[in-house]
């Protein structure tokens, strides 16, 4: 990774981070190696915990290093249809921060509570990363801290994309490993190699014209070569394609 031009501290931390996170993600092999390295992560870049909850019906998953007892009240309360931060992500696409101030502008009474309960168990701030993940499912991987506020801006302003790329690695490689062979290689196969080439390069932030000259193509081709990939995973934008494209493991 090209480390910026007068790079601050902050920066140099949080690529670091996400070089040693992003090695670690590709070795894990299962749901306690995918724990061990979000709990390093997250402590790397100066939070307590991770979680990383799929919300799929009535179907709860959720893979976390919060203390095991409020996991284990929040699976069995079923609180992921309550959580005000749950449902900002279903309906978000940009990685957002919070704090207990939401409960101050909570829509109901039981989510005022849930907070408050939240608290009690340290849980006080943090940074959501929503993910696309299709289907009707609500995906979101979330750093949590104790501290009552957390000076997040400085953070998402200065590395947002990284942050926001560590929830789509997370998600993405632990979907991959869910997967069979048969379903790797049917995913692999829905996207022409130039419409793989584009998409790869677009989740590396450059645009049409640059892609082009990169792949030696016109503009307008590397932007229908975009379009049929959209189509073709179900996407209604790029970043969405993007996201579906690593949730498959296609861009790995």
């Amino acid at each position: 990774m090209v480390l910026r031009a007068q790079e601050s501290p902050l920066m140099a931390t949080i690529e670091r981070a996400f070089e040693e996170f992003a090695d670690g993600i590709h070795a894990a092999e299962d749901g306690r190696g995918f724990e061990r390295v979000a709990r390093r992560v997250a402590e790397r870049l100066g939070f307590r915990w991770f979680a990383y909850l799929c919300q799929a019906g009535d179907v709860t998953t959720v893979i976390s290093s919060y203390p095991r007892s409020w996991t284990r009240r929040y699976i069995e309360r079923g609180y992921a249809r309550l959580d005000p931060v749950v449902r900002r992500a279903a309906g978000s696409a940009s990685v957002f921060s919070w704090d207990g101030a939401l409960s101050l502008r909570a829509t109901s009474s039981a989510q005022r509570r849930f907070f408050d309960e939240a608290a009690t168990f340290g849980v006080k701030s943090g940074i959501t990363v929503p993910v696309r993940a299709g289907f009707g499912r609500t995906v979101a991987f979330t750093l949590a801290t104790d501290a009552p506020a957390l000076a997040t801006d400085a953070l998402l302003e200065a590395d947002g994309d990284i942050v926001q790329l560590i929830g789509l690695y997370f998600h993405a490689h632990l979907a991959a490993k869910r997967r069979s062979p048969d379903a790797d290689r049917r995913a692999r196969s829905l996207l022409t190699q130039r419409q793989l080439q584009c998409l790869a390069w677009a989740a590396q932030g450059k645009s049409a014209t640059d892609i082009a000259v990169l792949v030696d193509i016109a503009p307008r081709t590397v932007i229908d070569h975009l379009e049929k990939a959209r189509r073709k995973l179900g996407a209604t934008t790029t970043a969405q394609c993007i996201a579906e494209a690593l949730r498959r493991g296609l861009l790995a």
